[in-house]
Formats: C-alpha cells, structure tokens, sequence
C-alpha cells in the first residue's frame, strides 16, 4: 500500500517515517511539511540519514495515497480530513481532532467549535485493545493521546470486571519531555526542564475527556512533567469498589489482556523491576499494565506505562492501520526494547 505522513518533521511524524520505511507491507511515497520544504527528511530526523531519499514536500501538495497518517498539532486535521475521506483514502490522525464522539466536548477542552460533528461518529477510537472489530472497516481512526492509552489500558480491566466504584478515579500521570512536541517553547528548555518534577496540568488536562469517555468513569486527572525524555507512567488510584485480592485483578487483567500482542502484565513480589516501568519500553509498541491492592485505604491502585511516542502515538498508529489493511498486527512492530538503556 503506498502511504503518506502529513507533519512529518515532529518527533511523532519521525517516529511514524521511522516504521513505514521498515513495513515490508507498505511503499513511503510522501511525507510532508511547511516548514522543512524541500529539505531531506534525514535533515529533521538524523537517525533517518541514508534510510530514504525523501524530502519533504509543502502540506498543499499532498497527493493521493492508500493510507494517510496526520501528524499535525491539535487543530490541523479538522479540515484535511473531510478532503482526504472524499479521496477514498484511509485517514489515521494522530491528533485530538477526531477522538472525541461528543462535539460539544471540542470547545471545553481545545477552544474551538468542531467544524465537522458529522464525521465523529464515523471516526473509530484507535485503540485495538478496545475497538478492533470496528477498525477492520475504519475510513477514519482517531489514535489516542500518550497519557490517555496508558491510563485507559490500566483502568479498562477493573472496569470490565466491576471493581471501580462510583466515585471519581485519580490519574497521576508523568510524562517525558518529547511529550511536549518538537516546539515545546520556554518550558521545554534544557535549563526549564532539567532535574524537574513539576506539575504542568493540576486539572483540566485535555486527556481527561479521552478517559472518561472510553472507561465510562469520572477522572481526576492532574499531570506532571519529569527528567525524562521519552515515556508515561499513569497511576490510577480506584475507590468505592467491592473488596479485591490480588488473585481477583490477576484473573481481570488476564482476561482483558492474555492474548494481546502488545499489553504486558507486570506485577512481580521482588526485583528492581516489579511495576510498569516507562524505560524499558523505549522505541516499544508495548504498554505495561500493572495493579496493586491498599486494604488500609480501600484502593486498587492501577498503573500503565509506554513510549508516549509509541504506544502512544505513531505504534499505536500503525497497529491501528495493521488491522485496518488486513496486515498481521504485529508487523513493522517488533523492536523489544533495549536493557539498559
């Protein structure tokens, strides 16, 4: 199939051009950007020099392609991808603008009337985890953000099981400085960023729609950035629910996640690496996913970790486009990570 990549000289659009030129299932034939025009891709992304021959093109002269990736910040897709749809490609946005079902959500969390309402019905959430009988016939797929497929594959398990109770969920989430994007500005400097752990979203980060729209919860999501470059911990703490043993969340997450390629339960009695760990997962498509109980405060505490531009972002892309092309799931998705890194 030949595909193109709409943004490609951020970290994410990298990371996308970085797997469709070793899917042996797929032909690059664009990648485009306004502001790196005519520029070799190698330029943007240094680890790519010598792996392509592209440069990039300006955004309006995308051409026709099987598959398009959009890449493009928060409000950039809005109106490419009514054009694209009519073209009759496959449309795989990696920003918000298609993920919410509820257009009236748009102007809380991004300040801005979506223009096409129509559309976000067609739109299919991109997580397979969740959605993978929809995705197969997708003209649409919305990937998630980073913080909210961490947090979502962590809760899905005990919502599934019925072991959250009807009070809010807490998310703390902390996330590495890629997260940010390439044009991070000031906060993102090396002098603003080094040796921090600060909290950049107490309430009211945009990922909380995301949550309690695929988990059906009320969240409290407050986020954090941290000293890392890239990677997502999310620790959901549940209460209110029925009383649980570890026994009782072994056999939920099993259930969820015993046969998915890409989810990988991590709760071990001892060892350095007990828990979800976001390092480990660097350059993965893997989400770890991880539980413990707190009789003392009538908790399930909840924990997911990925590469946020991964699992997160462009893996997560391509997983989706996997299943959406009839392609084995797993292709082009193989890296195992690196210990230690």
């Amino acid at each position: 199939m030949k595909v193109a990549v709409v943004g490609g000289s951020g970290y994410v659009g990298g990371e996308l051009v970085r797997l469709l030129l070793g899917h042996p299932e797929v032909e690059l034939v664009q990648v485009t950007s306004d502001s790196m025009a005519g520029r070799p891709v190698g330029r943007a992304h240094p680890n790519l020099r010598k792996a392509t021959s592209l440069a990039f093109t300006p955004h309006d002269a995308l051409g026709p392609a099987d598959a398009t990736f959009l890449a493009t910040p928060h409000g950039g897709s809005m109106e490419r991808v009514p054009e694209i749809v009519r073209t009759g490609g496959i449309v795989v946005d990696l920003s918000a603008d298609y993920r919410l079902k509820d257009a009236s959500q748009y102007p809380v969390y991004y300040r801005a009337e979506h223009p096409h309402p129509e559309l976000l019905a067609e739109a299919v959430y991109g997580l397979p985890e969740l959605h993978r009988d929809r995705l197969r016939t997708a003209r649409i797929i919305a990937v998630p953000g980073c913080i909210a497929t961490a947090s979502i594959l962590a809760l899905r398990p005990l919502v599934t099981a019925g072991l959250v109770g009807p009070g809010p969920v807490v998310v703390d989430a902390k996330s590495g400085s890629s997260a940010s994007g390439r044009d991070a500005g000031p906060a993102g400097s090396h002098a603003e960023r080094s040796g921090v752990m600060r909290a950049y979203a107490a309430t009211g980060h945009r990922h909380t729609a995301e949550i309690e729209q695929e988990t059906g919860l009320t969240v409290a999501l407050s986020c954090h950035a941290v000293e890392a470059v890239r990677g997502v911990l999310a620790t959901c703490h549940a209460f209110g629910g029925r009383a649980v043993d570890e026994k009782t969340l072994w056999r939920a997450y099993r259930g969820a996640y015993g046969s998915e390629p890409f989810v990988r339960i991590v709760h071990e009695s001892d060892g350095i690496h007990r828990e979800p760990e976001p390092k480990l997962l660097a350059g993965t498509n893997t989400c770890e996913v991880g539980f413990a109980v707190d009789g003392h405060a009538g908790r399930v505490v909840a924990l997911g970790a990925l590469d946020n531009l991964m699992k997160g972002a462009a893996g997560n892309a391509v997983q989706c486009f996997n299943v959406r092309a009839g392609f084995a799931e797993t292709t082009g998705l193989g890296f195992l990570g690196l210990h230690p890194s």
